[in-house]
């Protein structure tokens, strides 16, 4: 406790109990699993997604073992957080002109990007494509659509 002018005084300072300490870290403790377990749920729900698209679309082909697949959904995970944001910006004339539509194009462009990167030639986690769009066009438009439903059956955690 501090006196007059801010000098400490003689008094003892208040001490936490052993609870309230416990309590205090738990708290702080709780904010990081809710972080890490968002993070797991919206890894898992990619890679749900990219699953049902992998199953669907006859293009795409998975071909490794399950942590491979996780290792695809984190970097669907990171193209739609920094390269998506890039496409959509520089193509914002195509979506205006288009009312919309050109944002499927930049989906399966960004699932393209997520093909090449896992596919045989950089990372081989497994990932493959034929031919260059009509696989990942529809591939990405079943992706949005799993993504919107999953959207749907969990709760907001903000």
């Amino acid at each position: 406790m501090r006196g007059l002018g801010g000098w400490p005084t003689t008094e003892k300072m208040p001490r936490r109990t052993w609870l309230q300490s416990l309590l205090a870290g738990a708290s702080r403790n709780a904010i990081g699993r809710v972080a890490r377990m968002k993070f797991v749920v919206i890894l898992l729900s990619t890679a749900a997604s990219l699953g049902v698209a992998v199953w669907l679309v006859g293009g795409l082909e998975f071909s490794g073992v399950w942590w491979e697949f996780l290792i695809v959904a984190a970097i669907m995970g990171l193209a739609n957080a920094f390269a998506r944001p890039v496409i959509t910006f520089f193509s914002i004339p195509f979506i205006i002109v288009t009312l919309g539509l050109f944002l499927l194009i930049v989906n399966a462009l960004v699932l393209q990007l997520v093909v090449w990167l896992s596919g045989p030639s950089v990372l081989d986690l497994g990932l493959t494509s034929t031919g260059f769009f009509w696989a990942t066009f529809w591939g990405s438009v079943v992706i949005s659509v799993v993504g919107w439903i999953i959207g749907l059956a969990l709760p907001d955690v903000d």
